[in-house]
């Protein structure tokens, strides 16, 4: 994958115009579409940035975090408060986003999706009210390690930081969190696994690349 310098702008312009012109997978009439990042690479910023991009564009979105759907607190610490295995496998609840979140996009499907289901604050269920997608709307969903997991994305977007990058932006008490990066690496290899990737290092100097095979962005 080659990659090349771009601003944080054009980037967001590049990929609101490819949505635009994508179609889905399965034929269904909602894109769903994975920015995926370490919460040092800050995945919300661009999810937010592709999703209000898309409505100035005129379509429905949808932007959704994973943060909305961490486990209940008793299951995160079930095996201590800094277990890098546990974070990669059983911090989020992958079941609820199948169920609330992907199901109801599917061919046939409703287009009522929750938001969000899980307060970490408060660690108690956010009662938030489901949100009608109309039928070609578009899913924003953006967190980290959310490759490898069969979600079925029609654009999935990785933001990489080299491992002294990551390790320099994680703040002192997510250190923990670092060997579940690293066997995410070794896993999935997001840098390969992703449609589009950009290197953000140095957020002031963004580069990105493509597969070979996507031609269309």
């Amino acid at each position: 994958m080659r990659f090349e310098a771009i601003t944080w702008e054009r980037l967001t312009d590049a990929l609101a115009e490819r949505v635009m012109d994508l179609k889905t997978a399965d034929g269904g009439p909602w894109l769903r579409i994975g920015i995926d990042g370490a919460p040092a690479a800050r995945p919300e910023e661009l999810g937010r940035r592709v999703a209000e991009t898309l409505r100035l564009r005129g379509r429905s979105v949808l932007a959704v975090s994973t943060e909305g759907f961490l486990r209940p607190a008793s299951l995160r610490y079930e095996f201590g408060r800094e277990d890098p295995d546990t974070y990669y496998d059983g911090w989020f609840d992958t079941g609820a986003l199948w169920r609330e979140v992907f199901g109801p996009l599917e061919p046939g499907g409703t287009g009522r999706v929750l938001p969000d289901l899980w307060d970490p604050a408060t660690d108690r269920a956010t009662r938030s009210p489901y949100q009608l997608l109309p039928e070609s709307g578009v899913l924003v969903l953006y967190g980290p390690m959310l490759l490898g997991r069969w979600f079925p994305f029609d654009l999935t977007v990785h933001l990489r930081l080299s491992a002294p990058a990551l390790r320099r932006r994680t703040g002192e008490s997510a250190r923990w969190t670092l060997p579940a990066f690293e066997r995410y690496e070794r896993e999935v290899g997001p840098g390969e696994a992703a449609d589009v990737v950009v290197r953000v290092d140095d957020f002031r100097h963004p580069a990105w690349g493509r597969r070979p095979a996507d031609d269309g962005l």
